[in-house]
């Protein structure tokens, strides 16, 4: 088999439809879009977990670019916050693609759901954040801390790592939302990269569906990043959490009956 082939070979219009919808939860959450993508691929176009998590994380890539030229635009991106999130987030990248090998299938689906549920209970609690401090050492290296664990599911589950990397900075950093969800657009690129070169490597990608998706997605992902520019921050969070909540049950249930 090939490195670009799988054994279903998907239809155009679902990959289609679902870049489009991974698109717009990127422009408007930070996500990457992996949250939809990898049940996707699963439930709709038959991947089993591993090659819909290197698949996904690939499709993310030009969707994160699309999407990161959008708040970027709108000055809604810190680069200081982006640049220690990232050098963590590479290095969890190369050990998550490590792991994708070694957990058992149903180990990673139910891993991926409990990642979502605990997302979601965090967005629905209201936060305050009106603006980092300054960046001091021990907040740099808690910046790194967290893109390491980013960087860590986005190369074992293929979900970018904007579920941990938004909350992450509105709680514990105090980042305005809307420049969370720029920053995390920034960081998700080189986390993508790394995770990209090293499960085509390893043949846990399809390249042909990641670059459909990824290319179906760029017009809305800057539809996205448009509209959360002007998003109330109470609805953007409970809109994010309940559609999270959702993929997360039918995630669960899927692995269930595998």
């Amino acid at each position: 088999m090939s490195t670009e082939a799988t054994t279903s070979n998907p239809s155009l219009l679902p990959t289609i439809a679902v870049g489009i919808g991974a698109g717009l939860l990127s422009g408007l959450f930070g996500v990457g879009g992996g949250i939809l993508v990898v049940p996707a691929l699963v439930m709709i176009l038959g991947f089993d977990q591993r090659r819909a998590s290197g698949t996904s994380l690939g499709a993310v890539l030009p969707i994160s670019i699309a999407s990161l030229i959008t708040h970027w635009s709108q000055d809604n991106v810190d680069w200081s916050v982006a640049l220690w999130l990232s050098i963590g987030a590479i290095g969890g990248a190369i050990y998550g693609t490590k792991l994708i090998h070694v957990l058992p299938r149903k180990t990673l689906g139910y891993l991926f759901a409990a990642v979502l549920v605990v997302t979601a209970v965090r967005l629905y609690i209201p936060t305050e954040a009106n603006g980092r401090d300054a960046i001091a050492f021990l907040t740099a290296v808690a910046m790194i801390a967290v893109g390491f664990a980013t960087g860590v599911l986005a190369g074992l589950l293929g979900i970018g790592g904007g579920v941990v990397m938004v909350p992450a900075m509105i709680v514990l950093f105090s980042e305005i939302p809307v420049i969370a969800k720029g920053t995390s657009a920034a960081v998700i690129i080189p986390t993508s990269i790394m995770g990209t070169i090293r499960n085509r490597k390893s043949k846990n990608i399809d390249m042909r569906v990641a670059a459909i998706v990824g290319v179906a997605g760029i017009p809305t992902a800057i539809v996205g990043g448009i509209v959360a520019d002007v998003m109330d921050d109470t609805v953007s969070n409970a809109l994010f959490a309940t559609l999270v909540l959702i993929v997360a049950a039918r995630m669960i249930n899927d692995v269930r009956k595998s």
